[in-house]
């Protein structure tokens, strides 16, 4: 019976020692990719640093990871010290874990990714935010350069720019009005729906291909030319409104979407109308979106050359929620000391940067450098990789 009991306690460690597999590679799993979003996060305060000192900025990327775990098991047995001599065993017992991680780190340049840094946003990406849920004043104020409001004979630009007060303050007034409107639930952001036409002469139709037709269109035989209509519905440019762009005749939808400029995805455009929430101030006009590089540059001057300030609603907006209007699009901390209860914080020029994560703003602050991070990965290609990423335990 005792060699019965010490070789079920070899049989249960050997068992065990098969269970601590799964559990390394969770635990390297989540290290690892609480390491790399950490080094990706700490970059683009890195950056946004280098913006502030107006020095060039740059990216590195992590484009594998490879980690080897080496579990080894030793188990015996040996007679027990004093008593009956040989008739019990005790079990022997030992085990090592080494871990060889290789990390490849590769600095994303090259004239493509410069030209994915430089180039406006375009809308699709500002509407896949604001199906996020996310604030569109925040997403504004970051994303936005500039604001083009349609006067009776012209439309007049308001730039995001501290230095230029009038543009700045009109910017600010007209992001905090669709806000309000948002707080509301009553911000419509969807792309307009066109009704296309087209006339063919019946001749040139095939029994086939009429065929084809109705699976794609609206097909309508005109008996006096012989000829048919085909009608589709097609998608517009956005168009942020304060009602249902659909309930509009679709001569109507044409018209807006000509003055939205259907062939610029860099604009945003938007249509707030009497009779409908936040319709007390009813403007027209487009938000011109900015890139990455301007957007990181943006951040860099505010913490010098050009600090934002407060900004009142216009009197004809109506109430926003939490009474929520900060003064920075991203408050940022420059401290000479280390700054021990932030959330993010690098030492870079000498100095301490950190994101300001405590006080009333603090959920509006973290929200800006999440969507600033995902911008970010909007931004960047691809990576290099010199081999499959892969984890692999040997035992």
């Amino acid at each position: 019976m005792p060699l019965f009991y010490a070789l079920l306690y070899l049989i249960s460690a050997m068992a065990l020692s098969g269970c601590a597999s799964p559990i390394a590679l969770n635990r390297a799993v989540s290290a690892y990719d609480e390491a790399i979003t950490s080094a990706a996060s700490k970059q683009l305060l890195a950056n946004i640093a280098r913006a502030h000192h107006h020095q060039p900025l740059h990216f590195t990327g992590v484009s594998n990871v490879a980690a080897t775990f080496d579990f080894r098991f030793n188990a015996g047995a040996t007679p027990a010290l004093g008593g009956l001599a040989g008739a019990v065993l005790m079990p022997i017992f030992g085990a090592t874990v080494a871990e060889n991680p290789t990390i490849s780190i590769v600095p994303i340049e090259g004239e493509e990714f410069t030209k994915r840094l430089l180039a406006p946003f375009q809308q699709a990406k500002l509407t896949l935010l604001l199906r996020q849920r996310y604030d569109i004043d925040l997403l504004l104020r970051l994303m936005a350069q500039e604001v083009r409001l349609q006067q009776p004979t012209e439309r007049i630009a308001y730039r995001n720019l501290p230095s230029d007060s009038q543009g700045y303050e009109m910017f600010r007034r007209v992001v905090l009005h669709l806000s309000a409107i948002q707080d509301q639930n009553q911000l419509h952001v969807e792309p307009l729906t066109l009704e296309r036409t087209w006339i063919i002469p019946a001749g040139a139709v095939t029994a086939e291909g009429f065929q084809v037709l109705e699976k794609e269109f609206f097909v309508l035989y005109n008996k006096q030319d012989n000829t048919y209509t085909l009608r589709k519905n097609v998608p517009g440019p956005i168009l942020i409104t304060n009602y249902d762009p659909n309930t509009l005749p679709s001569e109507e939808r044409i018209r807006l979407s000509n003055e939205a400029g259907n062939t610029n995805t860099n604009d945003v455009a938007f249509d707030i109308r009497p009779h409908g929430s936040g319709g007390e101030w009813p403007i027209r006009g487009t938000f011109r979106l900015r890139s990455f590089h301007s957007i990181l540059g943006f951040l860099g001057r505010s913490l010098g050359d050009e600090p934002e300030y407060h900004v009142e609603r216009d009197p004809r907006t109506p109430p926003i929620a939490r009474n929520e209007n900060p003064v920075s699009t991203m408050e940022l901390v420059v401290s000479d000391s280390a700054l021990p209860g932030a959330d993010l914080s690098i030492h870079s020029h000498n100095r301490h940067y950190a994101v300001n994560t405590t006080g009333p703003l603090a959920r509006w602050n973290r929200d800006a450098f999440q969507m600033l991070y995902l911008l970010f990965q909007m931004t960047i290609t691809d990576l290099p990789r010199t081999g499959v990423p892969s984890i692999t335990i040997a035992k």
